[in-house]
């Protein structure tokens, strides 16, 4: 009896097969001239534990597969969050890549990168083919591991991992209404418990959290015109952003000028600028000592999700914040 071969849409397979997420790899080796070889791969997974034996695969046209075909160690990097540019550079053909890089020598003087949330030093076991692939397993002859938070791929995208806090039965009060969940709820007593922290250096500086806001706001560009401010406050000040200017400006920390073209702008004085700074200074330490008590780079996942948050919510006000967005709020307004 002959098995029949389904046949898929290449494509619509591919975007199948990225609903399962996992996690991103290097693989390296050294070829026959003793040269380093690696590459980025998310087809690793762990086959026995006694022996400890782990798996991958690489494609038959890959320019990479005599090094690894013929290599009697090789070693997996399991890359942390913020070696998303490391993996990029070992996903790409025909360039250096171990340029500029500190390397350690592991097992049969293989290749080793530092930084990772782990590394697995392997002997070849055997390979097989297997379709377009040639799979490789390999015996496990030395591991490290680390804290860091390891990088996720998933739909097609680099995507971060973060530990999930197990259920924990709500506050009775809470229970008919929108829940300790809510996203509002979780925000706004976020956004009061960590300034409550800051308020105190405010105050002692006879600033409110509107006028704070607009002091830092204005660190981000040497000047701003009303159009630049009107972006940056709404929805925030719509209520008070006139008289917090006002005020800002009667108490020299501020100024209001008219440049060449007409149009009302301001600046920071000196004073202000000064001020700022020292302010910004004490918010960066609240945050270290608030993000200290997050899990390992789990400050960089929510970070991440609050910029896709306001990314949705205000996708304009990122126009301030990289040097090319003026440019294309430009072109999606124009």
């Amino acid at each position: 009896m002959t098995a029949e071969v389904a046949t898929f849409d290449a494509g619509a397979f591919r975007k199948a097969l990225g609903s399962f997420a996992t996690g991103v790899t290097i693989i390296t080796t050294r070829d026959a001239a003793g040269e380093p070889v690696g590459l980025t791969v998310n087809s690793f997974n762990s086959v026995s534990l006694n022996p400890p034996l782990v798996l991958w695969s690489l494609a038959n046209n890959a320019m990479s597969l005599p090094a690894f075909r013929d290599a009697e160690y090789w070693a997996v990097h399991i890359l942390s969050s913020d070696q998303e540019d490391l993996s990029t550079r070992f996903a790409k053909r025909g360039e250096n890549k171990f340029a500029d890089l500190e390397l350690e020598t592991g097992s049969g003087g293989i290749p080793l990168l530092p930084g990772c949330s782990a590394r697995f030093q392997c002997r070849t076991a055997s390979s097989y083919q297997g379709g377009d692939h040639l799979i490789f397993i390999g015996e496990v002859v030395a591991f490290d591991h680390y804290d860091n938070a390891p990088l996720v791929f998933h739909g097609g995208r680099y995507a971060h991992a973060t530990q999930r806090l197990a259920n924990k039965p709500g506050e009775p009060y809470l229970a008919g209404s929108f829940g300790e969940d809510f996203l509002g709820y979780l925000l706004g007593r976020s956004h009061f418990r960590f300034f409550s922290r800051i308020r105190p250096h405010l105050s002692e500086a006879g600033l409110s959290d509107e006028e704070f806001y607009v002091l830092s706001a204005m660190t981000l560009k040497p000047q701003m015109t009303s159009s630049d401010l009107d972006k940056l406050t709404a929805g925030v000040l719509d209520h008070c952003c006139e008289q917090t200017l006002t005020t800002l400006i009667d108490r020299h920390l501020l100024l209001r000028e008219t440049d060449a073209a007409g149009a009302v702008c301001f600046r920071l004085t000196e004073r202000g600028r000064e001020l700022a700074l020292k302010l910004i200074s004490v918010a960066k330490a609240v945050e270290s000592q608030v993000l200290a008590g997050l899990g390992p780079d789990e400050d960089t996942v929510l970070k991440s999700l609050l910029n896709q948050l306001l990314g949705v919510l205000d996708p304009d006000v990122g126009s301030l914040w990289h040097p090319d967005g003026e440019a294309k709020l430009a072109q999606r307004n124009g």
